[in-house]
């Protein structure tokens, strides 16, 4: 498998594996799916697990995969998300999640730990900034003042290697955040052709992930591309029922003209996706959201042949309705 550079962490696979597949967000899947899967994506070249709390129980799953003896090379990240909490004891808290997953995981340490929620950047606000803040939102002097200090204590003691942040929702914050010391070792940040975080985000929005991703490149952060299908937006079907008016609704109808285009070709739109996630400048590893081999099986053979070429990534790109807009 391909490899790329993921900023100071250095070489690691082009794909990566994600929890959320394995922990059933994406769909129905089982326990010994799940251990199943992570042995093989190692078996098949991948060199990085992303794992978090939130993905139910990918975390018990690495655990059980691996039992604390994972393959020399091998990244795992895990998460923590606060949301917009007010200062004091964050320390304690991001210390507590994180030795939670490690004895689920069975590890010592991970190479990353990431904030696992959007951030606001520093004021005055814009209009539109304001718009989409929630209580998931962390604030920026609780970044700074807070989070980051307890980040890099963390990497201190050895519990991680590095530390991360979650790149979506308001560009500006993670553009800041990573121009300015001590920085992020990575960001996950939005890697599909609709630019479009989904469902993460409460509000539409215009994220800008490329934007942000190359902000990125520039100061030497690595950069784990998500959502490659869009929470199953750009795939053929959704795996799991979504309540009416859902943001990745409106995204599978932006795709029709995708999909479309996807079956004059004779191929399957996850996987044309995917490959175009792949060849998106300044994406090191794409992570995969898979939930079993099958499918894991199918992503790798796709990307095996690279990026897609520049003249079906125009193809792409004229047949995705703009948001917002019609046609195209």
């Amino acid at each position: 498998m391909e490899t790329r550079s993921l900023g100071v962490l250095g070489p690691v696979s082009a794909l990566a594996l994600g929890g959320g597949g394995i922990g059933a967000v994406w769909g129905e899947t089982t326990r010994e799916e799940g251990v199943a899967t992570l042995r093989e994506a190692l078996d098949l070249g991948i060199t990085v697990l992303d794992a978090a709390p939130g993905y139910n129980v990918c975390e018990a799953l690495i655990g059980e995969a691996f039992a604390g003896r994972l393959p020399e090379g091998t990244l795992v990240t895990t998460k923590c998300g606060i949301g917009n909490v007010g200062p004091g004891g964050l320390y304690d808290r991001l210390r507590e999640s994180l030795t939670r997953s490690l004895a689920a995981m069975r590890l010592d340490a991970v190479d990353l730990f990431f904030l696992h929620n959007p951030v606001t950047p520093a004021l005055p606000l814009a209009v539109d900034e304001q718009r989409v803040l929630t209580h998931w939102h962390t604030g920026w002097k609780v970044l700074t003042e807070e989070v980051v200090p307890a980040f890099e204590r963390l990497v201190a003691e050895g519990l991680t290697r590095h530390w991360g942040l979650t790149g979506v929702d308001v560009p500006r914050a993670i553009i800041d955040a990573v121009g300015r010391e001590p920085r992020p070792a990575a960001i996950q940040a939005v890697t599909n052709l609709l630019d479009s975080a989904g469902g993460l985000t409460d509000e539409p929005t215009d994220a800008h992930p490329r934007e942000v991703i190359a902000a990125a490149g520039r100061n030497g952060v690595g950069v784990m591309g998500i959502r490659a299908v869009q929470a199953g937006a750009l795939t053929a079907g959704f795996d799991r029922e979504l309540p009416s008016g859902h943001r990745d609704l409106a995204d599978f109808d932006r795709a029709s003209g995708f999909r479309d285009l996807c079956a004059r070709w004779g191929e399957d739109p996850a996987l044309v996706a995917h490959r175009y996630a792949l060849g998106m400048a300044g994406v090191d590893t794409l992570v995969l959201g898979v939930k079993n081999r099958r499918e894991l099986r199918a992503v790798v053979d796709a990307c095996a042949a690279g990026p897609l070429e520049p003249e079906r990534v125009a193809a792409v790109d004229a047949s995705v309705t703009p948001s917002g807009g019609s046609g195209g």
